[in-house]
């Protein structure tokens, strides 16, 4: 193509100032290839998000010591905890088909001295309610709840919830379109200092699609808030 050769050491000696100085919703980047007449660029596109999903376990049990009450008694105190925990989750507004409760576990601990001689044997039952919905935002008005549950003498485990986001397909067109959208505009801004324009798409590579926390540089589950990210890598035709 005429006058690409000779533009293409001028236009890379651009791209850093050129690339500095663009802001916005994007971070680009271009390579320009004249002896194929392309350009390659990078176009980003973000968002934030809430969660759809909570994934919530809640830990409970209780301790009996061996020869000083029943079984019986136990599974009595354990269950009583088990109802309370539920209600305070209805309460709030947790469904009942939102709440799988598990089986009781039974187990004994043995206490020896260093002549292995049995001091003290205790049974422990212990179970576990999981929490699984789509109404995240109740999850951490339940906490507090529970943590009231706590205080007024109930054994159990606030465990820490895992807050997902499951509509990716929803926004993946829109993002995809954005992160091109935003890959022509850096080609195009370095293609202006060339006097050239940019034209048809020749080839396109999408990046995977990040779901991290919201500000968190990892893949975490522990904020509501989220930030979805994808990148996408275009080579455009360039023309006079």
């Amino acid at each position: 193509m005429k006058n690409l050769t000779g533009i293409s050491q001028g236009l890379m000696g651009l791209f850093l100032a050129i690339g500095i100085a663009l802001s916005g919703y994007f971070v680009s980047q271009l390579l320009l290839n004249a002896n194929q007449d392309t350009a390659e660029a990078k176009g980003l596109s973000e968002r934030r998000v809430d969660a759809t999903q909570a994934i919530w376990k809640i830990n409970y049990g209780g301790w009996m010591e061996e020869g000083k009450s029943k079984i019986q008694d136990l599974f009595k105190e354990v269950e009583k905890d088990q109802h309370a925990i539920i209600n305070a989750l209805t309460d709030i507004g947790i469904k009942e088909e939102e709440i799988l409760v598990g089986s009781l576990d039974h187990d004994v601990k043995e206490y020896r001295n260093d002549d292995n001689v049995l001091m003290e044997s205790r049974r422990y039952l212990s179970g576990q309610i999981t929490v699984d919905t789509k109404n995240v935002r109740l999850i951490p008005k339940a906490r507090a709840k529970l943590n009231d549950l706590i205080a007024n003498g109930v054994s159990l485990e606030n465990l820490e919830p895992r807050y997902l986001f499951t509509e990716l397909n929803a926004i993946k067109p829109e993002m995809l379109k954005e992160a091109t959208a935003n890959a022509k505009v850096a080609a195009t801004e370095f293609a202006k200092a060339a006097n050239v324009k940019v034209g048809g798409i020749e080839t396109a590579r999408q990046g995977n699609f990040m779901i991290n926390d919201a500000n968190e540089e990892y893949t975490t589950s522990t904020k509501i808030e989220k930030d979805v990210r994808v990148v996408t890598t275009i080579k455009f035709y360039l023309t006079n």
